[in-house]
């Protein structure tokens, strides 16, 4: 039987991250399946979407998943014994027009996790928010804001760079709503 069936979304996230590491390769968690990590589970996701940080050559990365037992299938990785798939969004690591400075890591027995903080997560959904007036994601921003120490500061700054003031001060009065 494959370890890989009784993998949690984030024991799974950290195998591959792992096994890509050992290869030279480094990729970064984003998108839905960090809300799910922030939002401890308000929000579910099973596209596991990890930044090819520095752009290495997508054929590494098959060769690895191939590997480790995983079939490509359009723009997604699956493996028969998960419900999640893995996608590779090619780099720079970024959320809106802003590079990422600071990651989170968690690890796990099968290695370590690399993520996006809790604030570059809520900039992240953010971004769909502002720019493509996505009401899922800025209830997914307000799930992670209300759970986890965030940097306000730094989010005000950031919303002012993307020309979003508006719609940032909405969010932060959605948020004191709740």
């Amino acid at each position: 039987m494959s370890q890989i069936k009784n993998m949690s979304m984030v024991e799974l996230a950290s195998y591959v991250c792992e096994n890509l590491h050992k290869n030279g390769i480094e990729v970064v968690l984003s998108g839905g399946s960090c809300v799910e990590i922030y939002s401890k589970g308000d929000y579910t996701s099973y596209d596991l979407d990890l930044v090819n940080r520095y752009n290495e050559r997508f054929f590494k990365i098959q060769t690895i998943m191939e590997s480790l037992g995983f079939k490509e299938k359009g723009k997604y990785f699956i493996h028969e014994d998960t419900e999640y798939f893995i996608e590779f969004p090619s780099g720079p690591l970024g959320v809106g027009d802003s590079s990422v400075e600071k990651l989170e890591e968690i690890r796990t027995r099968y290695g370590v996790l690399k993520l996006l903080t809790s604030t570059d997560c809520i900039k992240d959904r953010l971004a769909a928010y502002f720019h493509w007036d996505d009401n899922q994601s800025l209830q997914q921003a307000l799930w992670v804001a209300q759970q986890n120490k965030v940097d306000f500061d730094e989010l005000k700054q950031w919303s002012l760079k993307e020309n979003t003031h508006d719609k940032f001060e909405f969010f932060l009065q959605s948020l004191s709503k709740n």
